[in-house]
């Protein structure tokens, strides 16, 4: 199978389970929203994924491959981490050229070019770097990997808007050109809102839902207006929250919308992916 296969994950530390049989899939040839909020178990599991911590129980399957200290899945995944793992005395360009001999799949070139784009000074060192240009640093790295399976944690740390609106651009132009799995885990919502294509959240160490974005905007909706009318109108849905101000309410709903009764005063609109997560990671999921 084609894809990043997640087999019933459990990793604890001391009395804390980080991830509690954890179970799903990145099909590949998708951009995925991985969210969920601090603690929640998120860079656990892109840890496990990524090889640099192990689980406890289960197991990762990389095309079918069993992921755990095994050679095989190196140049096909890679993971561009919130993490500096990096040598901070060493310069950026002697950094692309020591990734180029690690991965057959480096593209030297195209990193040296990205480079410019981003106006990042190869000379460098990579300590003497800004956090942004830190983070725009191992941006590049990852761009420029010919790899399957791509993983972005918080990729845009420190950047201010046009070097992220840049980094998003060169992430859909490479993905339009080559087929890959890129998995973009972050706490900017909105600004992947129209980026990724499916969503996996995950909360308090287990899975709350995965399901495409464009579905989740098409079933998510609010309903405003005076409390009793908002309550009356969402008994028996499936409500996720709920905001309140004197005597107006505003619920937030999944499901098929259901007509509003004739001369009612209630005003349906659409939720967003921020608002959907916050209402999902409040409740705890249904």
């Amino acid at each position: 199978m084609n894809a990043i296969q997640i087999k019933n994950v459990t990793k604890r530390y001391h009395d804390v389970t980080a991830l509690d049989h954890v179970s799903f899939s990145f099909a590949f040839g998708k951009i995925y929203g991985f969210l969920g909020r601090n603690g929640a178990g998120k860079s656990t599991l892109i840890n496990i994924i990524a090889n640099r911590i192990f689980a406890d129980e289960g197991e990762v399957l990389v095309d079918g491959i069993p992921a755990r200290e095994n050679m095989l899945v190196h140049e096909k995944l890679f993971c561009m981490s919130e993490a500096d793992l990096y040598e901070k005395n060493l310069k950026v360009k002697d950094h692309f050229k020591w990734m180029q001999r690690f991965y057959d799949c480096f593209d030297l070139d195209k990193a040296f070019q990205t480079a410019e784009k981003f106006e990042l000074d190869v000379n460098q060192k990579f300590k003497a770097l800004s956090k942004g240009y830190q983070s725009i640093f191992k941006l590049i790295a990852a761009l420029s990997l010919n790899v399957r399976y791509v993983i972005f944690d918080e990729p845009v740390l420190g950047l201010d808007a046009n070097h992220r609106e840049l980094f998003y651009d060169l992430l859909l132009r490479d993905f339009e050109t080559r087929e890959q799995t890129i998995i973009i885990a972050t706490h900017l919502i909105e600004e992947v809102a129209n980026i990724i294509e499916e969503v996996v959240l995950i909360d308090k160490g287990k899975v709350l839902l995965q399901e495409s974005t464009d579905t989740l905007l098409e079933t998510g909706y609010c309903i405003s207006g005076l409390a009793q009318d908002v309550d009356d109108y969402c008994r028996g849905k499936n409500v996720i929250g709920y905001d309140e101000l004197g005597s107006l309410k505003l619920a937030y709903l999944l499901g098929e919308k259901a007509q509003l009764p004739q001369g009612s005063h209630l005003q349906i609109s659409p939720m967003n992916l921020q608002k959907l997560f916050v209402k999902l990671t409040e409740k705890g999921g249904n």
